[in-house]
């Protein structure tokens, strides 16, 4: 499809076979609960954006992420290695996003974010999307993440007005480097994540949600993306990839405990596909309350054991793999 609005201002709603070319939210006919139009500035603003990408091995943890809700943008990034449990973190604000770029064309176009001497770039043609991070003589990467696999597509309601669309990959091989301290980090073993959402979001909203990209002691690519909260209006977000086979998934029930995220999470999904413990190793979290914005952010990175099932319903086992998962209050 080439966009996601058609020529009457609607949305497709539903899970795709193939990704919108252009996410043309000018074009949507957004109105509010007493179906009054919204149009110009304030249309404009009210659309957020943000894209994740993750890098994870059994000794290496980066996370990576653009944030933009037009009246403020946010770029994070970390990165970990459990065998020494060195953990390095950054994270920048701008207001009116200044310094900030983002696209909507989910397989093309370029994301940036400045700030000082600290720049991350996201720029993705086809099937190829690249990585640049350049944080003086701290952290440099250059990789370019291989995205043959077909992703999940999906669009969703939002509320009684708006719409939420995104797109998820797992388990993605990348070439490149990555250089951490002045050391170059072994990026053989590591595979890639990438979620690319935008839309008109609800305005108060929450989410949980599980990225996992492994391979298995037997050979198996594994992937998953898991969430549940904010696009579960008629569909999920939830698939599993099994060497490249993707395998669309109910819904996900996450079990843990706000007061210490830190303890063992529980993660299944309704279809049995899914049957984890998530092991959180670190953390990387933030709060905001500053009126019209709010966060309460908690992304855990750390180890998932137990299984997934194919879908001939063989167990596939899960053991100390690494990966995300967080829990989000959001007000835009």
């Amino acid at each position: 499809m080439d966009t996601l609005i058609n020529r009457q201002g609607q949305v497709s709603f539903g899970v795709f076979p193939t990704s919108p070319k252009n996410i043309n939210y000018l074009d949507f006919d957004l109105r509010n609960n007493m179906d009054k139009a919204i149009n110009g500035f304030r249309k404009k603003m009210r659309f957020n954006q943000f894209q994740f990408i993750g890098l994870t091995g059994d000794d290496l943890i980066l996370g990576v992420a653009i944030v933009n809700l037009k009246w403020v943008s946010n770029c994070f990034l970390y990165i970990y290695q459990p065998s020494t449990q060195t953990f390095t973190e950054y994270s920048w604000l701008k207001p009116f996003a200044l310094n900030t770029q983002t696209d909507t064309q989910p397989n093309n176009g370029s994301w940036s974010f400045k700030s000082g001497h600290n720049h991350i770039s996201i720029t993705s043609l086809e099937h190829l999307r690249q990585l640049k991070i350049s944080c003086g003589n701290e952290l440099n990467v250059d990789v370019s993440i291989n995205e043959t696999q077909s992703p999940l597509d999906v669009c969703c309601r939002a509320g009684y007005n708006g719409w939420v669309y995104t797109q998820k990959n797992t388990a993605l091989p990348f070439t490149g480097h990555i250089q951490w301290r002045g050391q170059d980090i072994n990026t053989q073993d590591l595979l890639a994540s990438v979620d690319w959402s935008c839309g008109y979001m609800r305005r108060e909203t929450f989410w949980h949600w599980a990225s996992l990209s492994h391979k298995t002691q037997n050979g198996d690519t594994v992937g998953f993306n898991l969430a549940a909260g904010v696009n579960e209006t008629s569909y999920t977000e939830n698939a599993l990839w099994i060497n490249s086979e993707m395998i669309k998934l109910d819904r996900a029930e996450f079990i843990f405990d706000r007061s210490n995220r830190m303890a063992p999470w529980q993660i299944k999904t309704s279809d049995g596909h899914i049957d984890l413990t998530f092991t959180p190793a670190g953390e990387r979290k933030e709060k905001i309350n500053a009126g019209l914005i709010a966060s309460n952010f908690t992304q855990v990175f750390g180890r998932f054991n137990g299984s997934v099932k194919n879908l001939q319903g063989e167990t596939i086992s899960i053991s100390n793999a690494t990966g995300f998962c967080e829990d989000h209050f959001a007000k835009w």
